[in-house]
């Protein structure tokens, strides 16, 4: 059984309105609010500090050396690289390393970071990785829409270089090994309690990440 897939239809109503969320689908047109797109990108960061966290966590959550050397590639790219990028692009945007590293969180961003760790803390590996799914599959997901309505004129989109970052092959492969860790370890333990718990976790994530984009346009006003 494809996990992934499985848990997406389970909650398809929420699954949607994660993936059509009028944020991600304004960001592809173009028409998006400039200040909601930047208190996106600050709480963004705040959100990969995090991030790093629960991946930190599939390490020490990991029984095999192979998916703890995989965790590990995640947790280097993050913290070496994207959030590297990260800072150089908010600078784009107008947005100082000064006042991205003294906003305060917001209550999505609080709300959403806490419950995915929480579900590594409290819970197995499965877990963790299920409440990481919707995060790295979703945004292959809205990147590939993203790159589909915004044509062939990425270069010019204003905020083309966010599109081009998900929609890549590198974020794409990303979530593609995520998707069969997920398989992987399920089919060691699947067991029809085992993915209610897991669909409750996936769906509750789901609807955070939509509550996310809820809080980009609350501010930009939208």
């Amino acid at each position: 059984m494809d996990l992934f897939n499985t848990l997406k239809q389970q909650c398809g109503e929420e699954w949607q309105a994660y993936i059509n969320h009028s944020f991600p689908a304004r960001l592809a047109e173009g028409s998006l609010p400039r200040s909601a797109f930047r208190h996106y990108l600050i709480q963004d960061y705040i959100f990969l500090k995090h991030f790093s966290r629960a991946w930190a966590l599939v390490v020490y959550k990991a029984d095999s050396i192979s998916t703890m050397q995989s965790a590990v590639a995640v947790l280097d790219g993050l913290l070496n690289h994207e959030m590297a990028m990260h800072v150089e692009y908010c600078g784009q945007w107008g947005i100082s390393r000064e006042q991205i590293e003294q906003a305060q969180e917001a209550r999505a961003n609080m709300a959403y970071t806490r419950y995915v760790l929480d579900a590594g803390l409290s819970g197995d590996l499965l877990d963790l990785m299920t409440a990481l799914a919707p995060c790295v599959l979703g945004y292959a997901e809205i990147g590939r829409n993203c790159a589909d309505k915004a044509g062939g004129d990425i270069e010019h989109h204003p905020f083309g270089k966010w599109i081009e970052t998900y929609s890549g092959d590198e974020f794409q492969a990303l979530a593609t090994n995520v998707q069969q860790l997920m398989n992987d370890l399920y089919a060691q333990e699947a067991q029809k309690e085992r993915f209610n718990r897991l669909s409750r976790i996936f769906t509750d994530a789901t609807k955070l990440e939509q509550a996310f984009w809820d809080m980009g346009l609350e501010v930009g006003g939208a």
